[in-house]
């Protein structure tokens, strides 16, 4: 075959190939986001955690009993998205009385920086947390000196499942998220993620006969 031959058909099957894959995409578009209103609208509210909350990388399990963030409903027309989410910036989560799976080990959990939650109607309800670059730092002390950040390239959006009640529920389940790990022996420093669960009750602290609720 010669060459003009060649480019010839060549540049056919280029054609053919770009005519299969614009018909593939237009044949499955994505799905666009529900529509999402938060309300009371401008509300204040506390989201306090409910049994525990476990941090786990790699063999090392760090287990909090007491956690507690704050945020705002945006003011009303902000409480509503027609086709996604609805955002709020939160306080960073303060975690404390922890402990560690690995004898003689004190773990100390510190946060930092713009965290916010976005909550997406649906069946179910869904809620990000984003966590800032660093935002969370695992630190030990005692048997094994480590140190664990959390979104340590770039922010982590953690994903979470939302409930409507009195009080509307917050529920992060074996939710993946990026870190590092550095230290010395005992520390997990293979991990580059961490396993995060726990559930948090959701109450209106502007008005505390009303719920914080997410609908469409």
């Amino acid at each position: 075959m010669n060459r003009t031959r060649t480019a010839l058909a060549l540049g056919t099957a280029a054609a053919a190939a770009l005519s299969v894959v614009s018909v593939t995409a237009s044949a499955a578009p994505l799905p666009l986001a529900g529509s999402t209103t938060v309300t009371p609208a401008g509300h204040s509210f506390k989201a306090t955690l409910s049994g525990k909350a476990t941090f786990k990388a790699g063999s090392v399990t760090v287990t909090c009993t007491v956690s507690v963030a704050t945020g705002t409903v945006p003011a009303a027309p902000g409480n509503t998205n027609p086709a996604g989410a609805v955002s709020s910036p939160i306080s960073p989560p303060t975690y404390s009385s922890c402990t560690s799976s690995m004898w003689g080990v004190t773990p100390t959990v510190t946060t930092s920086g713009s965290w916010s939650v976005s909550m997406q109607n649906g069946a179910p309800a869904t809620a990000t947390m984003t966590v800032p670059v660093g935002g969370l730092v695992v630190h030990t002390t005692g048997l094994a000196t480590c140190t664990v950040t959390a979104a340590p390239a770039t922010a982590a959006n953690v994903p979470g499942s939302w409930t409507n009640g009195a009080p509307s529920s917050l529920t992060f389940t074996n939710a993946s998220v990026p870190v590092t790990v550095t230290g010395g022996f005992g520390c997990p420093t293979s991990a580059t993620t961490s396993t995060f669960n726990a559930v948090y009750l959701v109450s209106d602290t502007t008005d505390p006969a009303q719920q914080i609720t997410v609908g469409p």
